[in-house]
């Protein structure tokens, strides 16, 4: 590395955490001009992996580290969602086959910057805009090895999957990650289904939670959620369901009844 007095760049260094993705226009802000940031890169204190964004050389930075400069630099409400987080919460492990898919959601108008797009994060990256819900309602902060980022928590998590079912998640695996969440707190399931914008969602929710027969199910206060009116076809050739009026999978509608 370089012989230059390392003073500055030791004292930026060692005042961040290991694995994160550094912005250039955040290091400006915080006293570190351009030309000092090209100055580090030169002495290799620095590297880059796109255009304005930057990791220590040589470290060892996923797509985790990114969403903490996302969140913690740019103020974004861009976090792991859907299936993602509640695998990151313990909830979803035997869902991880194959090459990992990192589902992230992002609020109206908030982009993943290109250097994030271009970058090989070594897992495949879907991202979605949406105002389905308030961006920050249902957050969680998970702690990772040496630093945190916010995720949906258990039932903002679920209502992510619903939302991009059934074209982008299978409604069967919603339901199947559904019976897990034997322990959600009823007034923060009361809280989301209040704010939520999505009728389908809020209605596939209501019928998946009761089917599954959870404890918190009853505790549930259906005069102050909006389910819309008239039916809801969520899938073509399906089974239709009176009492939320949505038309699901045969498959789903017969899961865990007895044949005989």
């Amino acid at each position: 590395m370089s012989s230059e007095k390392p003073t500055k760049i030791n004292q930026l260094l060692s005042s961040l955490p290991n694995g994160i993705v550094m912005q250039s226009f955040w290091l400006v802000n915080s006293g570190y001009s351009l030309d000092l940031q090209k100055r580090y890169r030169k002495g290799q204190w620095l590297q880059s992996i796109g255009t304005g964004a930057m990791i220590r050389t040589g470290d060892d930075v996923g797509y985790e580290g990114a969403i903490y400069a996302l969140q913690t630099q740019s103020g974004t409400n861009i976090h792991p969602a859907g299936r993602t987080a509640l695998s990151m919460l313990g909830k979803a492990h035997y869902l991880e086959l194959g090459k990992q898919k990192v589902i992230v959601f992002g609020g109206k108008g908030e982009q993943l910057p290109t250097w994030f797009q271009r970058h090989d994060w070594g897992v495949k990256v879907e991202f979605y805009q949406s105002s389905f819900l308030p961006p920050d309602e249902g957050l969680v902060e998970v702690e990772l090895k040496s630093f945190s980022i916010k995720v949906s928590g258990a039932v903002r998590a679920i209502m992510e999957c619903l939302y991009l079912a059934p074209e982008k998640q299978e409604l069967m695996e919603c339901f199947e990650l559904m019976e897990g969440l034997n322990n959600l707190r009823p007034v923060q399931v009361q809280q989301l289904l209040e704010k939520c914008q999505s009728v389908k969602v809020k209605r596939l929710f209501m019928y998946m939670a009761e089917k599954a027969e959870h404890s918190w199910f009853p505790y549930i206060d259906l005069k102050n959620i909006d389910l819309g009116k008239g039916k809801r076809s969520i899938v073509k050739n399906g089974v239709y369901n009176a009492k939320y009026q949505i038309t699901i999978p045969r498959e789903l509608e017969e899961y865990g009844k007895s044949t005989l």
